[in-house]
């Protein structure tokens, strides 16, 4: 008997933070894979502050989640059935699967989807789905292309603690950068200075922003990998050097506004200092994953780079609770949803 496959669907679009009514679970039977497709369980699924996002209706980067679909994710899974030589079954594979225990991916979205084999010698599967996955690259194209850090530069990266900020820092630190941090709480801060080797980072939640940066970038900032915008935005724009990059990942402080997003008012600042700030959309940059996930699979395996996650062992079914921590600071590191071994 096939099993049956427990799904998260998009009940209705949320407005301000998802709650309960926006999800809808439900259950089918697990079809076999057609000629050319493959057939996965959902080992562990990425939770990202982008899923807001996809929630919303109305033109972006990527097609809104629509109503009574899947919830959109990136996962890791295994291949349980296949009728495609480059997916054996056993073998370990990066994709969108979705939130649901099991995935079904026929021959002509194999390519679409993005489904990729990984290998676990190179990480386990949460950091797959960290620096080695979407968060990791979204970090290093984003410092790397957009940034294109110096060595004796200063940068600046909100969300330290978090999937992609850590990425960010400990990279920037790997090409010779001074690095400053800012996270929300006393135990984040520590963690990215004593373990990932920040240079300093900024409790948000203890003091205002303004003086870290006025204490911790007495020289200005060169660098700026933004995920929350905001108030915090706009407080750096006001200490940013000539030539600064501006890099915008994300905006999590303005995800779940029920009015107007709030948008940069210290925008001349980059007039005035001739600098640039440019977004990154990580799926831009797929062609060339694979040189990302080589070059810091070897600084995790030296021991320059940490992966830090944070793993909710459950069901399809905490997937709306979970969600949740994103927004509330509650995760510390990578949000992890580990649904089987």
């Amino acid at each position: 008997m096939n099993p049956m496959n427990r799904q998260i669907r998009l009940a209705q679009r949320p407005v301000g933070l998802p709650g309960p009514q926006c999800w809808q679970q439900t259950e089918e039977a697990v079809a076999q894979p057609q000629e050319g497709g493959v057939l996965l369980q959902t080992l562990a699924l990425s939770l990202d502050p982008a899923m807001r996002g996809w929630m919303n209706e109305g033109k972006s980067y990527i097609p809104p989640v629509g109503i009574g679909e899947v919830m959109r994710a990136g996962g890791i899974g295994r291949v349980i059935a296949s009728r495609n030589e480059a997916f054996p079954v056993g073998s370990l594979v990066s994709g969108g699967p979705g939130v649901q225990d099991y995935c079904l991916v026929p021959a002509e979205m194999i390519k679409r989807s993005g489904l990729t084999r990984i290998d676990p010698r190179m990480g386990s599967v949460s950091q797959w789905l960290n620096v080695l996955g979407m968060p990791g690259m979204t970090g290093y194209f984003g410092l790397m292309d957009v940034g294109q850090p110096k060595a004796g530069e200063t940068l600046v990266v909100s969300g330290a603690a978090g999937a992609v900020g850590q990425t960010v820092g400990q990279l920037a630190k790997i090409k010779g950068c001074r690095v400053v941090g800012i996270a929300g709480g006393a135990a984040k801060c520590e963690w990215v200075v004593k373990e990932l080797g920040f240079d300093a980072c900024i409790d948000y939640k203890s003091g205002t922003v303004k003086d870290g940066l006025k204490q911790h970038c007495p020289d200005g900032v060169d660098i700026y990998f933004d995920n929350v915008g905001g108030e915090i935005l706009d407080t750096v724009l006001m200490r940013i050097n000539r030539k600064a990059r501006i890099i915008i990942c994300g905006a999590i402080s303005q995800y779940n506004n029920t009015s107007a997003v709030q948008g940069p008012k210290n925008y001349l600042s980059l007039l005035v200092n001739r600098a640039r700030m440019e977004g990154i959309v990580v799926f831009d940059y797929a062609p060339r994953y694979g040189e990302a996930v080589a070059e810091m699979a070897t600084y995790l395996k030296d021991g320059r780079m940490k992966s830090r996650e944070d793993v909710v062992r459950g069901t399809v079914a905490d997937f709306p609770a979970t969600l949740l921590k994103l927004f509330n600071g509650e995760n510390f590191g990578k949000l992890v949803l580990q649904l089987a071994d």
